[in-house]
């Protein structure tokens, strides 16, 4: 039986000051809960309803699980229609090796404020095999609901850290690869870089002082009249690009 304090404790996690005093986030839906139970993550408790808890077939049986009514559900929930559980996850405590670099691309993002840009550059990450995301201290947190939803699963397998990323950049040897408007035509290119691929802020992109030490400054060619691109949608090319 869920309690008061229980359903006031979990919806106070949708804010980042909470998730932060409780060192806990909350995952929704059957796919993500799925991957949550084949990674290093450790749930806490998992919440679902009588008829998702008879017809899931998920291994649970060293899950902690309180069933809870479809009016509970939606109390929790951040959708308009609850996907049937979530799942209270304790915040790992991570820290940067150099084996976090063995790839040869890793991803840096400077200021990114869109919870689900993050979400969706870490699903890139994961579909291009990009292991370790470095986001500068000022970014948007990785455990908000909207980027745990973006990232379909992808969070479980992709290392996001909050660091200072030119500190990172000269400790590790990752030279940084810069997306700019004004940089080389990533078609172009002569060289093959290897390093952090730097994405900046939705409106101001990258600060003065990451981008005066990036070793290549790149851009995506330009075509038709549109002003700019997504952040996303510019880290899936610029990795794509790269990778191949």
């Amino acid at each position: 039986m869920i309690t008061k304090a229980d359903i006031k404790l979990i919806v106070s996690l949708q804010l980042k000051k909470q998730r932060q005093k409780y060192g806990q986030f909350v995952v929704e839906g059957e796919k993500s809960i799925a991957e949550l139970l084949t990674s290093p993550f450790n749930i806490d408790t998992l919440y679902g309803t009588s008829a998702w808890l008879n017809a899931t077939k998920l291994n649970l049986k060293h899950i902690a699980c309180v069933e809870i009514t479809e009016k509970e559900l939606q109390q929790l929930s951040v959708h308009q229609t609850p996907q049937g559980a979530l799942a209270v996850v304790n915040i790992p405590k991570w820290e940067l090796s150099a084996a976090d670099f063995q790839n040869d691309f890793a991803i840096a993002l400077d200021d990114l404020q869109d919870p689900g840009n993050l979400g969706t550059i870490i699903r890139i990450a994961d579909w291009y095999g990009i292991k370790t995301i470095v986001c500068s201290k000022t970014c948007t947190d990785v455990f908000n609901p909207k980027c745990i939803n973006s990232t379909m699963g992808s969070f479980t397998r992709v290392k996001v850290v909050y660091e200072d990323i030119l500190e990172v950049s000269q400790k590790f040897n990752q030279p940084i690869i810069a997306a700019t408007l004004n940089g080389v035509n990533i078609h172009q290119l002569k060289t093959q870089p290897k390093g952090l691929i730097l994405i900046g802020n939705e409106g101001h992109g990258i600060g003065d002082e990451l981008l005066s030490a990036a070793k290549y400054q790149i851009t995506i060619p330009r075509i038709g009249q549109a002003e700019s691109l997504n952040a996303a949608v510019s880290a899936a090319i610029i990795i794509d690009n790269l990778i191949r």
